[in-house]
């Protein structure tokens, strides 16, 4: 078993195309021993976003703090915190902060192997 602070763990920025103010912690991953699955926080900065694009593995999303959307079927679909989001495989994606001066914040988990 493994108990940390998120805080505690390092914090990257994504450097990725087309990604912009977004920094990724990974809270449990390969390096924790886990089988199944990665725990990622990501904080994107006011007017930030991901990179729009898409990938054989599932999202599943929580928002922890501020407002954004994320891309759905081309349009995109508010999101706020406590707020829960599936991502199926393959759907074309992307999240921005369009909140006022909240950084958004959420938890991504991810099958272990997906990159």
């Amino acid at each position: 078993m493994k108990i940390q602070k998120a805080q505690d763990v390092e914090a990257k920025q994504v450097e990725m195309d087309q990604a912009e103010g977004v920094m990724m912690r990974m809270l449990i991953g390969p390096d924790d021993g886990a089988p199944n699955f990665n725990m990622r926080f990501f904080e994107v900065a006011v007017g930030g976003y991901t990179p729009r694009h898409t990938h054989g593995w599932e999202h599943e999303v929580y928002v922890l703090a501020g407002n954004g959307v994320v891309l759905e079927d081309g349009q995109d679909k508010p999101i706020n915190a406590g707020d829960c989001v599936y991502v199926p495989p393959n759907e074309e994606h992307q999240f921005r902060n369009t909140g006022g001066s909240e950084n958004l914040k959420f938890l991504c988990l991810v099958p272990r192997d997906s990159g």
